[in-house]
């Protein structure tokens, strides 16, 4: 992606957790991405937000550091390289809210084309006890997302 990303992203050897600051009118806020496997050993979980004081991963409070496109940009580079290294696994992902649903549905429609060239991305649309996964299409409120990196 072309905004502007933390570049001291430190990460774990096996690619499933990647560690960051956030700098900002409130300081610096350590950040954490996390992934991990669902029940279909396939699909990763994509889990993101601010680190606790006992080092777990907080994704409901929001850090109001003014650097949010900053951190989705970081965010978005962890991608790139977790399915550098795990090719054949799928990225889910969707927010705490709908709110941040629908930011991320923004983020990727803002940065489609470029992220298409990397990417199958896909929305999930939730039924009462089904799931729809469909070609990702701009303006469809989505559950959640689904990307898998292109051959």
């Amino acid at each position: 992606m072309k905004q502007d990303k933390y570049q001291n992203v430190i990460s774990s050897t096996d690619k499933l957790e990647y560690q960051f600051e956030s700098i900002g009118p409130k300081g610096k806020i350590k950040m954490i991405v996390q992934y991990s496997q669902t029940d279909n050993p396939e699909i990763y979980n994509l889990a993101f937000g601010t680190a606790k004081y006992d080092g777990n991963l907080d994704d409901v409070t929001t850090n109001d550091n003014k650097d949010r496109n900053k951190i989705l940009a970081t965010v978005a580079a962890t991608v790139y390289e977790f399915t550098s290294q795990y090719p054949d696994k799928s990225v889910f992902f969707c927010g705490s809210t709908k709110e941040r649903t629908r930011l991320y549905r923004m983020a990727i429609s803002l940065n489609l084309e470029e992220l298409s060239k990397s990417f199958k991305i896909y929305g999930i649309l939730k039924g009462i006890d089904t799931f729809e996964t469909l070609v990702f299409k701009n303006g469809t409120d989505y559950f959640g997302f689904l990307i898998k990196r292109k051959s």
